[in-house]
C-alpha cells in the first residue's frame, strides 16, 4: 500500500468503527467493545507506519477535487509532514488508550455502546483536522469534534451539571467559531484556494493583503477551541462528563486541534506582528490566570482541567515567538502526561465510587488502595512540573529556550516584546504549576480525609494503560529533542542553561514552598460540615448538590464539605484564593456581558410579538368575525322570516325606483 492510501485509512477506520458500534450497538452488543478498539488500534498502526514511511522527509501531498464551486474550489487533499505524521501517532495513542480504559470504566454503563461510538467518531475528526490539506476539510471535522464533545460531555445528561456543561462547551466553542469561519473566507479570497500548501505560498509571495484581520479572526476559534482567554470558561465545567473524555479532550482531540492549526499556518501569523503580539499576550494571561485558579481548586478534575489551560498557553506561547516545534513538541510530551494524569485520576474517583468528581479535601488513605494509580500519576506530576528528566522539562524548556532566543535578538521571527512576555509568563507559571502539582499530589494520597468505602480492585484494563502512558511520560523527552529537529523543520530543541536553571529553579521553589506549608497547616486541619445533601441515586454516578457545587465545596454521599482548612492552596493565595476558587468571576462577567443583554432582548422580542404584532393580527381578524356574527344571525331558518325580509325589499326597491323617476 502507498503511503497515501494508508492515510486516507487513518482516519477512515474510527469512522467506520463508529458506524459499526452505533449499528451494532442493541442488536449484538458482544460486538461494541471489540467495534470500539480494535480499529483504533489498527489506525494506530496504520498512523505508526505513515510516521515511520514520512520520517520527517518531504510531505506527502495528495488532492482531488470534490465538486466545481464555480470560484475557490474545495479539494479533498492529504497533507502529511513531520508535524501531522507526530501528531496522528499522539492522537491515536491516547484514543486506543481511552477505549481500552473505558471498557473497565463503564463497564455497567448502559450507555456505554453509543458512547464508544462517539469516541471512535472524536477521534476519526480530530485525524482529519491533523491530515486535512484543505481548510474546508479541515473544518468538518473541527465541527464534529465541537458536536462530539456535546454528547460526550452530556453522557451523564441526568444529571444539572452535565447538562449545563455540554451546551456551555458547544455554545462557547460556537462563538469562536463564527468569526473563525469569516477568517477563512477571507484567507480563501486572498490566496485563492482553500489548499494549505497555496495558502502558504500566496503567504510567502506577499499575496495576503488584510493577515492582521485574517489572524485575529482565526485566533478567536482558536481560543475557542483549545481554551484559551478569553474563551477557555468552558474547558473546566466539561469535567462534569466521564473521566476518559477528559483524558481524550486535554490530551490529544478538540484543545489540541487549535494549537495545532496555528502550528500548520504559523507563516500566515508571523506575517502580522501585531497577531503576534496578541497571540503572546492571550498565552501570557492564560498560562498566568490558569495556574492561579488550578491552586485553588478542589476538585481533581477540575485541577487537571486548568493545568490544560495553562499548557496549552506554554504551547501558543512558542507559537507566539515563531517555533511551531517547540510547540508541538509540547504538544506531544503534554499529551502523554496529561492523558495519564487524567486516568489516573479516575481510577480514584473509581475507588471512591463515583465516576465524576473527586474532591482533594475528601480523600485519604489512597496510596496503599491504588498503588498503579499513585506511581504513575507521581511520574505525570513530576513531567507536569518540568524536573528533570521527565518528558515536561524539555518540552517546556525548549518553549523558554526559544523565548529567550527572541529576548536576545538571536531571531528576528517574531517580536522582541512578544518574547519578554512568553518568557516572563512561562517562568511564573513553571512556580505556580509545580506548587499545584505538589499539592495535588499531597491532598490525594498524603491526605487525612475520612476513608471512603471501598470498591474493590481496578480492572486491569484500567491500571495497565497507567502503566504504558508513564513510559512516554518519563523517557519521551529524553531523546525527542535530539530526533524532533529533524522532523521540525530542523529547528534546535535542546535545552538552553539560563532558561534550564531559572525553570527548574522556580519549579523547585513551588514545590518546596508548597509542602512546607502544608506541613504547616496540616497540624489545624478541620472540616465543617455544611448539611446533609440528598444522596446520590442508584447508577447516577457524578450527581453533586447545589449548594456544594456553588460554593466550590466537595459533596461526597450524603454530605457537603467546606473546603480544608489544611489546604496550602488557602494559605499560598491568600485573599486571591475565593476569586481563583470561581475562576476569577468570568463566568459572572460573561453572564453581565452577554448572557443578561441577550435575555433582555430575547424578552423584548417576545413582548413585541405576543402585545404588538400579536395585537394587529386579532385587530385584523376582529371585523370580519363581527360582520361574519350579524350575518349569522340574519339566517335564522324561519321561511316567514325570509319572506318578509323580501317583500320589505321589494318595497324598499319599488319606493327608491319611483323617487329616482320622479326626480328624473
Amino acid at each position: 500500500m502507498t503511503t497515501t492510501t494508508l492515510a486516507v485509512l487513518v482516519p477512515l477506520l474510527p469512522f467506520l468503527g463508529a458506524l459499526a458500534g452505533l449499528l451494532l450497538g442493541r442488536t449484538a452488543p458482544g460486538f461494541v467493545r471489540p467495534l470500539a478498539v480494535l480499529p483504533t488500534l489498527a489506525s494506530l498502526a496504520l498512523a505508526a507506519t505513515v510516521a515511520w514511511r514520512q520520517g520527517g522527509g518531504q510531505a506527502v501531498d495528495a488532492a482531488t477535487e470534490l465538486t466545481p464551486t464555480g470560484s475557490v474550489p474545495v479539494e479533498l487533499a492529504l497533507y502529511v509532514d513531520g508535524f501531522a505524521a507526530l501528531t496522528a501517532v499522539l492522537v491515536t495513542v491516547v484514543a486506543a488508550c481511552v477505549q481500552i480504559y473505558s471498557t473497565g470504566y463503564l463497564r455497567d454503563d448502559p450507555r456505554y455502546p453509543s458512547y464508544a461510538a462517539l469516541v471512535s467518531l472524536f477521534t476519526s475528526a480530530m485525524l482529519l483536522v491533523v491530515y486535512s490539506g484543505d481548510l474546508m476539510v479541515l473544518l468538518v471535522g473541527w465541527e464534529v469534534m465541537g458536536i462530539c464533545s456535546y454528547f460526550l460531555v452530556g453522557h451523564y445528561w441526568e444529571t444539572p451539571e452535565a447538562r449545563a456543561a455540554s451546551l456551555k462547551a458547544f455554545l462557547v466553542t460556537k462563538l469562536g467559531d463564527v468569526p473563525f469561519l469569516i477568517g477563512l473566507f477571507a484567507l480563501a479570497t486572498d490566496a485563492g484556494s482553500f489548499r494549505v500548501t497555496r495558502i502558504l505560498g500566496a503567504v510567502a509571495d506577499g499575496g495576503i493583503e488584510h493577515p492582521t484581520l485574517i489572524c485575529l479572526l482565526l485566533l478567536a476559534g482558536v481560543a475557542g477551541k483549545s481554551a484559551q482567554f478569553p474563551l477557555h470558561t468552558w474547558l473546566p465545567d466539561a469535567m462534569a462528563g466521564p473521566t476518559p473524555v477528559s483524558a481524550l479532550i486535554h490530551a490529544a482531540t478538540m484543545v489540541a486541534a487549535g494549537v495545532y492549526f496555528v502550528a500548520r499556518l504559523l507563516p500566515l501569523f508571523e506575517a502580522s506582528q501585531a497577531a503576534m503580539t496578541v497571540l503572546a499576550v492571550m498565552a501570557a494571561v492564560t498560562m498566568t490566570g490558569s495556574a492561579l485558579a488550578a491552586l485553588a481548586q478542589d476538585d481533581i478534575k477540575r485541577v487537571l482541567a486548568y493545568s490544560t489551560i495553562g499548557q496549552l498557553g506554554y504551547m501558543t506561547g512558542a507559537l507566539a515567538v515563531a517555533d511551531r516545534g517547540a510547540a508541538v513538541f509540547h504538544l506531544l510530551s503534554h499529551g502523554a502526561f496529561k492523558a495519564l494524569l487524567f486516568l489516573a485520576a479516575g481510577v480514584i474517583i473509581h475507588a471512591a465510587g463515583t465516576n465524576s468528581l473527586a474532591a482533594m479535601s475528601r480523600m485519604g488513605h489512597l496510596r496503599d488502595r491504588v498503588p498503579d494509580a499513585y506511581w504513575t500519576m507521581t511520574v505525570a506530576l513530576l513531567a507536569l512540573a518540568a524536573i528533570p528528566p521527565f518528558s515536561g522539562f524539555f518540552s517546556k524548556e525548549a518553549v523558554l529556550g526559544v523565548a529567550e532566543h527572541v529576548v536576545t535578538g538571536h531571531t528576528e521571527h517574531a517580536p522582541a516584546a512578544a518574547g519578554w512576555i512568553v518568557l516572563l509568563a512561562g517562568l511564573v507559571t513553571a512556580l505556580l504549576t509545580a506548587a499545584y502539582a505538589t499539592r495535588l499530589w499531597l491532598l490525594a494520597f498524603r491526605g487525612e480525609g475520612p476513608e471512603a468505602p471501598d470498591h474493590g480492585r481496578q480492572p486491569l484494563t484500567m491500571t495497565a494503560v497507567l502503566w504504558v502512558l508513564a513510559v512516554p511520560s518519563l523517557a519521551l523527552g529524553g531523546f525527542a529533542f535530539r530526533v524532533l529537529p529533524d522532523w521540525f523543520d530542523g529547528h534546535d530543541l535542546t535545552p538552553t542553561l539560563t532558561t534550564s536553571v531559572l525553570g527548574t529553579g522556580v519549579a523547585l521553589v513551588g514545590g518546596i514552598v508548597t509542602y512546607a506549608t502544608w506541613r504547616h497547616t496540616t497540624a489545624h486541619a478541620a472540616r465543617v460540615p455544611l448539611g446533609a445533601v440528598a444522596a446520590h441515586p442508584e447508577g447516577d454516578a457524578g450527581l453533586v448538590e447545589a449548594e456544594a457545587v456553588a460554593s466550590h465545596a466537595p459533596a461526597y454521599g450524603d454530605i457537603a464539605y467546606a473546603p480544608d482548612p489544611s489546604d496550602p492552596g488557602r494559605l499560598l493565595l491568600g485573599p486571591l484564593h475565593r476569586p481563583a476558587a470561581a475562576g476569577f468571576h468570568l463566568d459572572a462577567v460573561y453572564t453581565a456581558l452577554f448572557v443578561r443583554p441577550v435575555r433582555a432582548g430575547a424578552n423584548l422580542v417576545r413582548f413585541l410579538d405576543r402585545e404588538v404584532v400579536e395585537t394587529y393580527v386579532r385587530g385584523a381578524g376582529a371585523l370580519p368575525r363581527w360582520l361574519g356574527a350579524a350575518v349569522r344571525r340574519a339566517q335564522t331558518g324561519n321561511l316567514q322570516t325570509y319572506v318578509s325580509a323580501l317583500l320589505a325589499g321589494t318595497v324598499v326597491l319599488a319606493v327608491a325606483a319611483v323617487l329616482v323617476a320622479t326626480g328624473a
